[in-house]
């Protein structure tokens, strides 16, 4: 286990595995156009926060909600049928819970 401070001396490097995933952090890297509202770009240049990171962070958290959210409409279905069973025969093993 790898613990980073959460404190860290203005300018100090910071890995790029800490910032995210093996698996993004390794895959191609492709420019694109943003759109941002003037004031908050300023601001986020005012303190020195790395833009493309940003978004990039911002955009996995984003999929990632998608991700979780196309699972939960595609397993409904599933997990309506497995609390109505539930709901009439019990909790299988439950003979056995000692709580």
């Amino acid at each position: 286990m790898r613990i980073v401070s959460a404190q860290r001396p203005k300018g100090a490097a910071v890995s790029r595995s800490v910032l995210r995933p093996r698996s993004i952090a390794a895959s191609p890297r492709r420019a694109t156009n943003v759109t941002l509202p003037e004031s908050l770009l300023r601001d986020a240049r005012e303190m020195d926060i790395n833009l493309s990171q940003a978004c990039e962070r911002g955009l996995a958290a984003a999929v990632a909600e998608g991700r979780r959210h196309r699972w939960l409409v595609e397993n409904r279905e599933a997990m309506e049928d497995w609390n109505r069973h539930v709901a009439e025969h019990g909790l299988p093993l439950a003979a056995y819970r000692r709580f």
